[in-house]
């Protein structure tokens, strides 16, 4: 057993949990579905924010440019970054995966106010620390942000890295292809052709590409070194128990407003 083996079984208790988890059963009107994407937006935000820390660390992003170390993980974080970026939208323009997300909020009529606002306090402030610290959010998903950008802060790549593989990438197309499900069966009457499209996209560039890509670059940047491939465990670990208290935090969320 490959070390890339060995994380993805030590961290199958939790992709279970992610898995199997009861908010997508929630989920069971459109006020429902506004609930779950407006929390779940905050996780399509700050994957960008690792993404772009992988980046800078991978690939030359100053002047003078300098050719980075190793060309293979420069051409795998490069093209991770372009699709997520600037993908091909449903009507063929071009718009990072996150705008895209924004888009299809919006077009079911999911609120998107709170996260704009969040995202203009963190650029006044200057500081995503203090932003958390004083945002309105749930204390989970202030949880999950301050996670990520400590991980960001640390500054160490493979952790960077694991937080990105087996944190996001890795698990992505399963869990989404669940609630893909869910959306279709218990909204047939409502337009979401973009946020099907949404998650269709992922599916298609994180099972095929950009999840194969990752496991690349994690056993690149970790070569032999036991001490980077434990580092590497733990943050997987740690990355997978904040998107469990991220949902933990939607499915509350849910169950409060149906009490109302």
């Amino acid at each position: 057993m490959n070390n890339i083996q060995r994380i993805n079984t030590l961290i199958q208790p939790q992709k279970d949990i992610l898995l199997q988890h009861p908010l997508y059963s929630k989920i069971s009107n459109l006020e429902d579905l506004h609930h779950f994407l407006e929390g779940h937006v905050y996780a399509v935000w700050d994957f960008m924010s690792l993404l772009k820390a992988l980046q800078s660390k991978l690939t030359c992003t100053t002047t003078p440019w300098f050719a980075s170390a190793d060309a293979n993980t420069r051409y795998l974080i490069n093209e991770i970054v372009l699709a997520e970026e600037s993908d091909l939208t449903l009507d063929g323009q071009r718009l990072s995966h996150f705008e895209m997300y924004l888009s299809a909020m919006k077009a079911c009529g999911a609120n998107t106010q709170a996260l704009q606002d969040f995202l203009a306090d963190v650029q006044e402030t200057k500081n995503i620390f203090v932003s958390i610290k004083l945002s309105d959010l749930h204390p989970n998903i202030k949880a999950f942000l301050e996670f990520t950008f400590r991980v960001i802060e640390q500054g160490k790549t493979h952790e960077i890295a694991a937080a990105f593989t087996f944190g996001r990438e890795d698990l992505i197309p399963s869990m989404f292809t669940s609630i893909l499900k869910e959306f279709k069966s218990n909204f047939p009457t409502v337009d979401l052709k973009e946020l099907v499209y949404y998650f269709d996209r992922h599916i298609e560039l994180d099972a095929d590409e950009h999840g194969p890509m990752a496991f690349d670059m994690i056993q690149a940047l970790c070569g032999s070194d036991p001490i980077k491939w434990k580092e590497v465990e733990e943050i997987s670990v740690q990355a997978l128990e904040m998107r469990i208290q991220l949902w933990n935090a939607i499915e509350e969320t849910i169950c409060k407003e149906s009490l109302v």
